[in-house]
């Protein structure tokens, strides 16, 4: 799966910070009352919000690898259009890549 190049950067450029960052996402992510599916699903909804399209190919492909189906990937896309608009739809080229990268064409 691939990171982002500015994610690889700061993992090899400034390690304890990396390392502190890691923990803490770890942690938030075993604090949360959400399963991991769900979780990556209702991430990518906020990085389509916020237009962070970095992380976008990452975190579909493990959202899929989790059971996401392709619906759902796109649903969670598009989620945040009423409060953030249309800004949302930028992330699609990105997500549908993704997509077609982890598994070929998908139904569902």
């Amino acid at each position: 799966m691939s990171v982002s190049e500015a994610f690889e950067a700061f993992a090899r450029e400034t390690p304890a910070q990396f390392g502190a960052w890691m923990r803490a996402v770890g942690e938030l992510g075993d604090a949360s009352a959400l399963d991991e599916r769900t979780q990556e699903i209702a991430y990518l909804a906020v990085l389509a919000a916020t237009g962070l399209h970095s992380g976008l190919d990452f975190h579909t492909r493990r959202a899929l690898e989790l059971g996401a189906s392709r619906a759902e990937v796109l649903s969670a896309v598009l989620v945040g259009l009423p409060a953030a608009g249309n800004r949302v739809t930028s992330a699609l080229p990105h997500v549908l890549a993704a997509c077609a990268d982890a598994s070929g064409p998908l139904s569902g």
